[in-house]
């Protein structure tokens, strides 16, 4: 699982930084300042996970392949799917009804908080 947390670490980054640079000099003046702030947060928690999970995929290598670090990286994937995800969509028109998929996006988010501080308490090291 390191690898592939790896290169979605990696991939979330680079995206990351493409959307913002995006939100920042493609929408500026075509959406409403909230939906801008929204996209906004949608990149902030993008890039903050993606270095969560880089941190997840390092940690699965140092100290092996442990499920509570296995749930971590994947909560903190879909947290950041469903979270980020919403906000961009719903920045660029998308349906009302994607309102309720952001904070389901947290709520996993924080799953993999959790799941990563079980995964240190656990440790010897």
């Amino acid at each position: 699982m390191a690898k592939v947390y790896l290169l979605l670490a990696a991939l979330f980054g680079a995206s990351g930084v493409a959307l913002g640079a995006f939100g920042a000099h493609g929408l500026r003046g075509k959406v409403t300042d909230s939906l801008l702030e929204a996209y906004k947060t949608g990149v902030q928690y993008q890039m903050i996970h993606a270095l969560a999970l880089l941190g997840v995929a390092l940690l699965i290598q140092s100290w092996g392949d442990r499920l509570s670090l296995t749930l971590s990286g994947a909560f903190f994937v879909f947290g950041l799917v469903f979270f980020s995800g919403s906000l961009y969509a719903l920045a660029l028109g998308g349906p009302r009804w994607l309102g309720p998929i952001t904070p389901i996006g947290g709520l996993l988010m924080i799953a993999g908080w959790v799941a990563l501080f079980i995964a240190a308490a656990s440790t010897s090291r």
